[in-house]
């Protein structure tokens, strides 16, 4: 039986001074909307979770470089189905297996019309460099993830979201489910590039090249670091940066699509 046709896509719940006059990462808003547009674009039912059920917006990706007017719009529209989602998050304790998921807020009627089960065929981690904080001890999101794994559905992650990977454990080998496998992610380069190396190091997280290395992947680098790319491995997609957010979601997609072919 194929996967169901929904999308659950992660979102991190920390945030900490990084930018200048100590602005704060978070969110970074682009890596959530561009693949909540590709998934819905697709025919698919989209959800959006945090491990605590909250977020904060990066200061960068508010900025008018990073959010076209287009994205603003819809940022900025509280009543679009992707702000209504993102201010209204799940949480790891609304999704069980075998019940329909409750929100940690009210939702309109539309928002519960499709929560007839609780089973996602994508997970994708959305990041932000707030991911490196959070994500590596996100225990409900990776528990989710790891059972979707198991049951054979598409993991992906974007950008700093790797993060998560080291985590999410399959237990046929007790290793994590990147081990082995060819992946990528934002740069060490491009920390370097945007001075916050060693603002990463005083928060004792590893870059997203040093976390795959850990968990036995195989780090593959863009042509640059602020390249769109994206890769897959399997049922393991990954993308480099917040270029990459949508054709990441496409090749997510794509992977899913050739479940049902298998």
């Amino acid at each position: 039986m194929a996967p169901p046709r929904r999308a659950l896509i992660a979102v991190t719940s920390a945030h900490a001074p990084l930018y200048p006059d100590g602005k704060e990462t978070g969110l970074f808003i682009t890596e959530a909307l561009h693949p909540f547009n590709v998934f819905k674009q697709a025919g698919f039912e989209v959800d959006l979770v945090s491990e605590t059920g909250t977020y904060s917006p990066d200061w960068l990706s508010q900025q008018k470089e990073w959010l076209n007017d287009e994205d603003r719009k819809v940022w900025e529209d509280h009543s679009s189905e992707f702000r209504r989602k993102l201010d209204n998050l799940l949480k790891p304790s609304d999704i069980k297996p075998e019940d329909v998921p409750i929100p940690s807020s009210p939702l309109s009627q539309p928002d519960l019309q499709h929560a007839n089960d609780t089973q996602y065929g994508i997970f994708f981690a959305s990041a932000g460099h707030a991911s490196l904080i959070d994500y590596p001890d996100a225990k409900g999101l990776q528990s989710i993830a790891s059972k979707m794994y198991t049951s054979g559905d598409i993991i992906s992650a974007v950008c700093h979201g790797g993060a998560i990977f080291p985590g999410i454990i399959d237990p046929a080998t007790n290793e994590s489910i990147i081990a082995g496998k060819k992946v990528t992610g934002f740069t060490t380069k491009g920390e370097e590039e945007e001075g916050v190396l060693d603002t990463i190091k005083s928060w004792n997280r590893p870059t997203i090249e040093a976390a795959a290395a850990d968990a036995g992947a195989i780090y593959i680098s863009p042509p640059g670091p602020w390249d769109a790319f994206a890769l897959a491995d399997g049922r393991i997609v990954t993308g480099a940066n917040p270029a990459s957010a949508h054709v990441t979601a496409e090749e997510a997609v794509k992977a899913f699509d050739a479940l049902g072919d298998s």
